[in-house]
């Protein structure tokens, strides 16, 4: 009876038991499974603490043996000694100086004073701009240094005095700077862009010699130095350990060429011969003809030069340079076709197909507003007027870029229709019907044209027909620049020429600057520049033709202690707009931009864009005529070539504080026209 009480009282909780129990036992069989066997029991992992170590450390505990005793972290408290003096960390001034990052080439011209004018300047001017650093090297400097050309004089014209000079000069100064140097002459033609390329493929480790190969005289040993007139490249490696044996080299080898004579250096010293492939790599040259002409050179040999020589004139120079540009244009455009028609057979695997394909092919797809506010305006166009005008006026005459813009969109839609329906058509151009353009941040210039053609079919019949056209000019070698940031802390500079016949104008104009900038405090700085002409310049120490206007800034001066009126004097016959935009440009940085604005009349007159207030407007109201020509404050006079002054009426000019970062624009009035 009490049993049956008591398994009454558990029915209730017998499914609970049940469950618990075969869970328990089902849980302890899933352990001796997956663990098996095992010489270490949980309690032993938990007292040695390696019950949640992860695997990695487990293994490396094992390894480490049980003998090892646990480690003991110990604090080690920093102590200065005052007895020691305390080295401050120096850091460099650029990350890839710090890190060994490295220029990839730099070239030396060997010149001469005879042609450091001629053929040095003709190649500064075609390979300069490609190179990182470019300079020329000569035993005696000219009177006259060309100007943008970095030159090294040595003081010695011998030759091989002068490529001695050359090379310990390059290792000292720029061996630690760059991976190659090219050593080339004045009388090589050099195609910058495939010589970066050719040393971008090569080993900078390695202690490489390479040019055109050539024999010693004689000609009895296998051993070749680079000839100097096709250029070669020398390693950072191999130019530092030529380095100690140089002065060797210029006492024990005897030589009249200075290629021959650091060849033979290279050999004797570093058992290194002249090579013209490496790596897969050539360099590639060709000797041009006494009479030769660049322009029917048409042999792969001469397409695919590194360098040309000899080049007896500077006029040679330029037409190969010409020349090159041409063969490396026409490769650009094969290029062009060929990776297009690889994007046409790439696009039928595209989820969209050939509809996903845009136009032209290559060339971001055109903008897509996403809003009304973004819609891109076209401009209507005809041969002689456009219908979008820059003063809101709604018909303006073509002239200028535009119409020369115009007019090469015409002519090289011509030329595509011919191109593509020749020879059963020909077409010649009637007139433009209807022409609309827009610009397309995304791609470029659009332009649609409606054309009124004359057609010429083989049998000489002809029709007049109109055709549409579509065509593109697309964005290429896009670049971000920084763009300063203006604010209202920006400062204005107003430049104020004067001669003596505008000295009536320059009370009213110094009145009106007064009012409407310092006395509202504005951040504007006025200079004047005083032109005279040479018989006022020879009497300036006793009569100053302008002796009454500096007479009214020392008053202004005087009225406001904290501002400086500064003026500048020159002395010139015929006032020269190009010679005051010089000066002026000498007397502010290198990076200064400078914008020139063009004038008519005192009822056309505009200011740029932060300018365009009342206060500013009255003030470019009062500014006399246009007199150029300048120097320094104290009116020390100059001398000025005598040019005729070119319509320009502004300068703007944009900088950035290199310590605080901060950015300012500032405006230069130099033209003044009543």
């Amino acid at each position: 009876m009490r049993l049956s009480s008591v398994l009454a009282l558990f029915r209730p909780a017998l499914p609970l038991i049940l469950g618990l129990s075969l869970g328990c036992s089902l849980s302890l069989l899933m352990v001796s499974w997956t663990q098996g066997d095992t010489d270490d029991s949980c309690g032993d992992e938990l007292g040695n603490g390696r019950l949640f170590m992860g695997r990695g450390d487990a293994q490396r505990d094992s390894r480490d043996g049980a003998g090892e005793e646990d480690f003991q972290p110990r604090i080690i408290p920093y102590h200065k000694d005052p007895n020691k003096p305390h080295k401050k960390v120096l850091r460099t001034r650029y990350i890839h100086t710090e890190l060994g990052i490295r220029e990839r080439l730099l070239a030396g011209v060997l010149t001469s004073r005879a042609t450091l004018n001629t053929l040095a300047v003709a190649v500064n001017r075609t390979i300069a701009h490609h190179f990182h650093r470019t300079f020329f090297f000569t035993g005696l400097r000219s009177p006259k240094v060309p100007h943008g050309m970095t030159v090294v004089a040595h003081g010695d014209d011998r030759p091989v005095w002068l490529m001695y000079e050359t090379v310990r000069h390059l290792h000292r100064h720029y061996g630690s700077d760059y991976d190659w140097f090219l050593i080339s002459q004045d009388d090589t033609y050099i195609q910058a862009n495939r010589l970066t390329e050719l040393v971008g493929h090569l080993s900078a480790g390695q202690d490489l010699y390479m040019g055109r190969a050539e024999e010693f005289i004689g000609g009895e040993e296998k051993a070749r130095y680079c000839h100097g007139g096709y250029g070669y490249l020398l390693s950072r490696s191999l130019l530092a350990r030529l380095q100690p044996h140089l002065d060797t080299c210029r006492n024990d080898i005897l030589s009249v060429r200075p290629d021959e004579w650091l060849g033979r250096c290279i050999i004797d010293y570093l058992g290194l011969s002249c090579v013209e492939v490496h790596q897969e790599m050539t360099y590639r040259y060709f000797e041009l003809g006494k009479n030769a002409d660049p322009e029917r050179e048409d042999s792969i040999q001469f397409k695919n030069a590194f360098t040309v020589h000899p080049i007896s004139e500077p006029n040679l120079m330029y037409r190969l340079h010409k020349r090159f540009s041409q063969i490396e244009l026409e490769r650009t455009y094969q290029q062009i076709q060929h990776l297009q028609v690889q994007i046409n057979n790439l696009s039928d695997l595209t989820p969209e197909g050939k509809a996903g394909v845009t136009w032209p092919i290559g060339i971001n797809a055109p903008f897509k507003p996403k809003t009304r506010f973004e819609v891109i305006n076209w401009e209507y166009f005809t041969e002689e007027h456009i219908y979008s005008c820059i003063d809101s006026s709604p018909k303006c005459e073509m002239r200028g870029a535009d119409r020369a813009d115009v007019n090469a969109v015409l002519e090289i839609a011509v030329e595509r229709l011919n191109e593509r329906y020749q020879p059963q058509l020909r077409f010649h151009k009637r007139r433009l019907l209807n022409g609309y353009r827009r610009f397309d941040p995304t791609r470029g210039m659009e332009y649609v044209l409606d054309l009124a053609l004359e057609a010429y079919t083989q049998k000489g019949h002809s029709q007049v027909i109109a055709k549409r056209v579509n065509l593109l000019r697309p964005l290429s070698a896009v670049e971000i620049i920084p763009m300063p940031y203006v604010t209202e802390a920006t400062r204005v500079q107003v430049i104020l020429p004067v001669t003596a016949q505008d000295q009536d104008f320059v009370g009213n104009f110094l009145d009106m600057y007064v009012m409407n900038t310092l006395d509202t405090h504005d951040n504007v700085l006025l200079t004047f520049l005083f032109i005279y002409d040479p018989f006022d310049a020879q009497r300036v120490s006793q009569t100053d033709v302008f002796a009454g206007i500096k007479a009214m800034i020392g008053e202004v001066e005087k009225r406001y202690g904290d501002v400086k009126i500064p003026w500048i004097s020159v002395k010139t016959e015929v006032p020269s707009q190009v010679k005051l935009m010089d000066i002026i440009s000498k007397k502010h940085p290198v990076d200064t931009l400078f914008f020139p604005r063009q004038r008519v009349d005192r009822g056309q007159r505009r200011l740029p864009e932060p300018l365009q207030n009342e206060r500013y407007q009255q003030l470019a109201d009062l500014l006399p005529h246009p007199l150029p020509g300048v120097q320094s404050r104290r009116h020390v006079p100059a001398t000025s070539s005598p040019l005729r002054p070119p319509p320009l009426s502004l300068l703007s000019r944009c900088e950035t504080d290199t310590l605080t970062g901060k950015s300012s624009t500032r405006l230069v009035f130099t033209t003044l026209t009543t």
